[in-house]
């Protein structure tokens, strides 16, 4: 039979053994809470971009993480073009790769997360820009039963991410996301369909009047000039006049491929109409401008264009440009677009009538 001081040291052993599993509980019910938070700002996310800002600021975040980063296979470059139009464009952590072979050798047979010690010869290039990483969990992402990528939780804490530990949160958390990627890539190419020319697979005019409302509530917020430059073929009737429509469509396509060698990720190139291409320039001074028109019109006029029929053209074009700097209080952006537009046609028109194969400015009023 116990006696009253062995009764008593047995309940304080039980409630502080009790104390521990109701703080174990605690942190697991937290765990979860947090953990299901994250998982629908995943799938609410209303963008491909905000779904990254998502997977990795978002985790960061929520669990306090010294790095996150996604790992994505896109041999295709298709994710990157998705990404490139958008007006966040690529995450810096968002690596996107040809293959995945060679990156780590957790990708061999990557099934459900990897928790580990980090080692710089296994992981540096997947974790390329962290610092004081001790330990890691890679968290595969799944598209039809194929491994397309990870996402990638970094921490200071040798103890945080071990192979003794419970992966199950992160396995339904790489669930989720892969779910919420391929979703977020399915819209985002739906999207673009409906804002793309067929012939050229530039943009057309329809997705300019919805960019140009996001690049004028950048340039007034930054301050900064935003430049439309204006295009358009010169007799460019008399090419399909005298060898057809099939080559005046030839001729667009390797137009279009022309200026892309010159201009950058960030530009936005669009065709408007016919032979008429529109490109806008954010942040761009009015000098640095003509220095890429007079480029691209070079680069347009350097080479004849070889048609389907084997035969050869010279094709030089003309270029219209004007710029603005929006003012802080200006919020009409549809009526600055069609200002913006309509000065660079102006232009347009003064280089035509000034000999063609030749780039004019139009000055602020």
């Amino acid at each position: 039979m116990l006696t009253s001081d062995e009764l008593e040291a047995k309940l304080v052993a039980a409630e502080r053994e009790l104390d521990v599993l109701t703080a174990e509980v605690k942190r697991n019910d937290d765990k979860l809470r947090r953990s299901q938070k994250r998982e629908l700002q995943l799938l609410q996310a209303p963008s491909l971009d905000a779904l990254f800002q998502e997977m990795i600021d978002g985790l960061e975040d929520s669990y306090g993480l010294q790095h996150v980063g996604v790992t994505l296979c896109d041999p295709s470059h298709d994710v990157r073009h998705l990404l490139l139009s958008s007006p966040k464009g690529l995450h810096r952590r968002l690596q996107l790769v040809d293959t995945l072979s060679g990156l780590a050798p957790q990708y061999v047979a990557l099934r459900k997360p990897w928790l580990g010690p980090y080692t710089a010869c296994d992981h540096q290039l997947v974790f390329d820009d962290a610092k004081g990483i001790r330990s890691v969990a890679m968290i595969p992402l799944w598209h039809r039963e194929e491994l397309v990528g990870s996402i990638n939780l970094g921490s200071s804490d040798p103890e945080r991410f071990t192979r003794h530990h419970a992966s199950d949160f992160l396995a339904h958390l790489g669930v989720i996301a892969s779910f919420a990627l391929e979703n977020s890539v399915n819209r985002a190419r739906l999207r673009r369909s409906g804002f793309t020319d067929v012939l050229t697979g530039w943009y057309n005019r329809r997705y300019l009047q919805a960019r140009l409302k996001e690049e004028f509530a950048r340039a007034r917020r930054d301050q900064t000039n935003l430049i439309c430059m204006m295009l358009d073929i010169d007799h460019f009737k008399r090419v399909n006049d005298r060898f057809g429509h099939a080559a005046g469509d030839q001729v667009l396509c390797e137009l279009a491929h022309r200026i892309d060698s010159q201009i950058r990720a960030s530009d936005v190139a669009v065709r408007y109409g016919g032979e008429e291409f529109v490109i806008l320039l954010p942040d761009t001074g009015t000098q640095s401008g003509i220095k890429l028109a007079e480029r691209i019109r070079a680069a347009v006029a350097a080479t004849p264009f070889i048609l389907p029929g084997g035969e050869t053209e010279r094709i030089t074009v003309s270029i219209g440009i004007a710029g603005i700097v929006p003012g802080k209080d200006e919020d009409d952006f549809k009526t600055l677009g069609d200002a913006l537009i309509a000065r660079a046609d102006v232009a347009l028109y003064s280089a035509k009538a000034a000999g063609r194969n030749r780039v004019t400015v139009e000055e602020a009023a």
